[in-house]
């Protein structure tokens, strides 16, 4: 009788002390899981960008992927140049911004590679626009509209670029930043001075 009752006695008194243990340990379980769910989505958010980004911002993730398919669009721009045109400035820029841009770009993706950001394959959808307008077009015609928009292009990718070497933080995309910009203002200056003689 007595292992009977003492046995009662201990089912009954952890039964109370769950029961009344219930409502303070839902309120510290409710905040140890919210500790614990925000905590673990910093730890995601934080392993994520370490794998996905090693670390780098977003800016530098969006510049490096725009920077990348703009790159792609002034060499597939530079070699229709080489083909369409007549005028030789326009070919030998065309070869240029080939050159150029194909040197760049490689550069671009090793920095991309090391930091485990994915660059883009093919270029956007406005671009490939300006690519097949121009594909279509040759002489005269083609020369006037490539110039005007080897311009504008250079002048925005300046302005972007510009712009990121202020907000990027890391050294290696400062780096090429800074050895990329000389570069469009090269060939912005002779866009331009092509673009006069027309």
């Amino acid at each position: 009788m007595k292992k009977v009752s003492i046995a009662t006695t201990i089912a009954a008194a952890i039964i109370l002390g769950a029961c009344n243990g219930n409502t303070n340990s839902t309120s510290t379980t409710d905040s140890t899981n919210t500790m614990s769910s925000s905590s673990d989505t910093g730890m995601n958010t934080m392993n994520n960008s370490d794998t996905s980004h090693a670390t780098v911002s977003q800016d530098a993730v969006n510049f490096v992927q725009e920077a990348a398919s703009g790159g792609m669009m002034e060499v597939q721009l530079g070699n229709i140049a080489q083909k369409n045109s007549n005028n030789k400035a326009i070919k030998d820029y065309g070869k240029m911004l080939a050159d150029d841009h194909s040197s760049a770009n490689d550069k671009l993706k090793d920095i991309a590679s090391k930091k485990n950001i994915t660059v883009p394959n093919t270029v956007t959808s406005d671009q490939q626009n300006k690519i097949d307008k121009l594909s279509k077009e040759t002489g005269t015609a083609f020369d006037k509209d490539f110039i005007s928009m080897a311009v504008d292009d250079h002048q925005n990718d300046i302005d972007k670029f510009k712009k990121a070497e202020d907000n990027i933080q890391d050294p290696d995309l400062k780096d090429f930043i800074a050895k990329t910009l000389p570069t469009l203002q090269k060939h912005l200056d002779k866009a331009k001075e092509i673009n006069k003689k027309m």
